[in-house]
C-alpha cells in the first residue's frame, strides 16, 4: 500500500500576476522541509500514525523515518526539478536517541549535511547544551569536556543556522544570521529563521545567559523593508513554533495554537511558513498563506512547490504535500548507512549493555492528576542513588515531565538495554540534592501551573505525596495539609533534602523556587541512576498511580 498520496494539497493563489508576466513562464521552485528531527538517525519506534486509507474512521501505524530512508526520499523528491532547496524548522538535535546523543549530536549534524540540508531555523532544543555548543554545531571542533569521541573529526554543519529573533543583549545583534537570500533563475528568495519566543522558559537559563528571544512576528515585520531594499519580494519563514490541527497529516481542520496568531500578524510580504515544535503534521491555509509542518523524528518530508513571477519576482502560487518516509518502499542510502555504522561501532557496546527487565511497558503518559508510571520509576531511581549520607541524604526526588521523552518498551523476553533507558531521558542531566523547606516545596509545586495551558506536573518519588485542587486559583492549588512524607505532614519551616536534575535546579521550566535550595550537592547523571535502579530492582513494572491526587 502506498501511503505517500499523489494528491497535491493546499494550492493557494497568493498574488495575481501582472499582465507583463504573461510573456515569461513562471520560475518553479521545490522546497523540501523537515522539522523536529531530534537526532533520530534510525526509524523511531511506532513510525507515524495516520488515518487508515481503507477506512478513514480508523488509525494505522506506518513504519517511517530514519536517515537512511529520508536521504533516499529527498533525492527522489529532487529528481526532475531544476530548482530545489532543502530546509528545516528547528529541533534537529537535542532530546535524541543514544546513538546521536552520546556524541553530542555530531552524527545527526553530519547526516543532515550529507543529505544536502541548506538552511534551518534554531529550535529550543538546539540550546539544550547552551549557546556555545550550538555555535560548535555550526562551526565544528571537539566537545569542550568530552573531547573528540567520533570516528573522524567533527567539522560542523554544512548547512546554515538562522536565528533572527535570538538576540545578544550586549550587542543587540542576532546570535546567528537572521536570514539568508538564495537566487533561483535570477529571482531572490529570503529565508528567515526564528525560534519560539517562549524558549527562555523551556531551556536551562545558564545555557542562554545574555540572550533574549523576541516576538516572532515583530522580528519578521522589521526585516521586510530591509529585504525589499535588497530586491527581495518572495519570503519564506522557517519558524520553530506550531499549531494543533484535528485532521490527518495532509489536512488542516480546526488548526489552533500560537502559529495561527503569529501568521496573522506577519507582514503581507511573507508568502510561505514552514513551522514545527508541536510535533504535528499539517498543510494549511492560514490568512492566505501556505503553512506546513512535518510531524516529528524524520517521519515526513514536506514537498512545497512554488511558482515565481519573473516580472514581479514574487510568489504567485504555492502548494504542498507531506510525504511519508515509508520504510517499506524506500531503499537505504549507502552513505547514510556507512555513517551510522561508523558511529554505531563505537556506541553499540555501551548502548547494548543489559539493564534489566520490565513486566510491561512503562508509559510516560500521565493520568488526570499528572502522574505517569515511568515518572514514578525515574523519581524512585533518583532518590535511590542520592539517599545515602555520602550522596546527599535525599528524602524526596522530583523530576520534570518534559525530560521524559519516550516510553520504556520491553523486548519479547522483557529485557531492556542501557540505550533504551537513555532514550527515555536523553538530556544527560546531572542530579543535584539540596535543602528546601516545606514551604518552599509547596511554592515550587504551585509553579507547575505557570502556563495554565500546559501544566508541568513534576513526577515524585515513593513516600512523598500531595493533592491539588483544580478549582483553585493559581498559587493556591496545592493542599498544604495533604503534602506528606512517609505518611507525615510536611512542616513549613522544616528543611528536607530534595533531589532534582540540574535543569530544574537552575530554574528550568519556570521552577525558580529551586534556585533557593541550600547546601547543594552534585551527583551523577539521571540516565545512569535509572540504569543502576534497573540493575538492582527487577523485574520492574508499573506501580499504582497514587502519589499525586487531583481534587475537582
Amino acid at each position: 500500500m502506498r501511503y505517500a498520496s499523489a494528491l497535491i494539497l493546499a494550492t493557494l493563489a497568493l498574488a495575481a500576476p501582472p499582465a507583463a508576466a504573461q510573456t515569461a513562464a513562471p520560475v518553479e521552485l521545490r522546497i523540501l522541509a523537515i522539522n523536529d528531527f531530534h537526532g533520530n538517525l534510525r526509524p523511531p519506534p511506532g513510525g507515524i500514525r495516520i488515518n487508515d486509507p481503507e477506512d478513514k474512521t480508523k488509525k494505522v501505524m506506518v513504519a517511517a523515518g530514519g536517515a537512511e530512508y529520508m536521504a533516499t526520499l529527498v533525492k527522489q523528491l529532487r529528481d526532475g526539478h531544476k530548482n530545489t532547496i532543502f530546509v528545516a524548522a528547528g529541533d534537529l538535535i537535542g532530546a535524541s536517541p543514544f546513538l546521536s546523543a552520546m556524541f553530542h549530536d555530531e552524527p545527526s549534524i553530519e547526516s543532515l549535511s550529507m543529505m544536502g540540508l541548506a538552511i534551518t531555523s534554531v529550535g529550543n532544543h538546539e540550546f539544550d547544551e547552551g549557546r556555545t555548543e550550538l555555535l560548535r554545531m555550526q562551526n565544528g571542533g571537539c566537545h569542550p569536556v568530552d573531547g573528540c569521541q567520533g570516528p573522524h573529526p567533527f567539522t560542523g554543519a554544512k548547512f546554515h543556522y538562522l536565528a533572527a529573533s535570538t538576540i545578544e543583549t550586549a550587542t543587540g545583534k542576532s546570535v546567528l544570521p537572521p536570514y539568508e537570500i538564495r537566487e533561483f533563475d535570477g529571482i531572490p528568495i529570503a529565508f528567515i529563521g526564528l525560534t519560539l519566543k517562549g524558549t527562555a522558559g523551556i531551556v536551562s537559563p545558564a545555557g542562554i545567559a545574555g540572550l533574549e528571544f523576541r516576538d516572532e512576528a515583530e522580528t519578521v515585520n522589521a526585516l521586510v523593508p530591509q529585504l525589499k531594499a535588497r530586491g527581495v519580494e518572495a519570503i519564506v519563514v522557517l519558524i520553530h513554533e506550531g499549531g494543533e490541527p484535528a485532521g490527518d497529516y495532509n489536512e488542516c481542520p480546526g488548526i489552533s495554537g500560537p502559529i495561527v496568531d503569529i501568521v496573522k500578524k506577519f507582514d503581507r510580504a511573507v508568502d510561505v511558513v514552514v513551522s514545527g515544535h508541536t510535533h504535528r503534521a499539517y498543510v494549511c491555509n492560514i490568512d492566505g498563506r501556505l503553512v506546513t509542518s512535518g510531524d516529528k523524528y524524520g517521519t515526513l518530508v514536506t514537498a512545497i512547490d512554488l511558482k515565481l513571477d519573473p516580472a514581479s519576482r514574487d510568489v504567485i502560487s504555492a502548494k504542498a504535500e507531506n510525504v511519508i518516509v515509508a520504510n517499506a518502499s524506500l531503499a537505504k542510502d549507502p552513505e547514510q548507512t556507512a555513517l551510522i555504522d561508523a558511529y554505531d561501532k563505537l556506541a553499540a557496546p555501551i548502548a547494548n549493555r543489559p539493564a534489566g527487565s520490565v513486566t510491561q511497558t512503562l508509559s510516560r503518559v500521565p493520568n488526570e492528576a499528572g502522574e505517569s508510571a515511568l515518572g514514578d520509576i525515574i523519581a524512585d531511581a533518583q532518590l535511590a542513588v542520592t539517599k545515602d549520607a555520602k550522596d546527599g541524604s535525599a528524602v524526596i526526588a522530583l523530576t520534570n515531565p518534559g525530560g521524559i521523552r519516550t516510553d520504556i518498551i520491553p523486548k519479547e523476553n522483557g529485557t531492556v538495554s542501557y540505550g533504551e533507558l537513555f532514550a527515555s531521558q536523553p538530556f544527560r542531566n546531572r542530579l543535584v540534592t539540596m535543602t528546601l523547606t516545606g514551604s518552599q516545596l509547596k511554592d515550587m509545586l504551585e509553579q507547575q501551573w505557570l502556563d495554565p495551558k500546559r501544566p508541568r506536573i513534576l513526577q515524585v518519588s515513593n513516600g512523598f505525596s500531595y493533592s491539588w485542587d483544580a478549582s483553585k486559583p493559581f498559587g493556591e492549588r496545592v493542599m498544604a495539609e495533604k503534602m506528606t512524607l512517609n505518611g507525615q505532614p510536611l512542616e513549613p519551616a522544616t528543611g528536607y533534602r530534595v533531589t532534582l536534575n540540574d535543569y530544574l535546579a537552575v530554574g528550568g521550566d519556570g521552577f525558580t523556587v529551586a534556585k533557593q535550595g541550600a547546601a547543594q550537592q552534585y551527583g551523577g547523571y539521571d540516565a545512569d541512576a535509572l540504569f543502576a535502579f534497573f540493575r538492582t530492582h527487577g523485574p520492574i513494572g508499573p506501580l499504582p498511580l497514587s502519589r499525586i491526587l487531583r481534587v475537582n
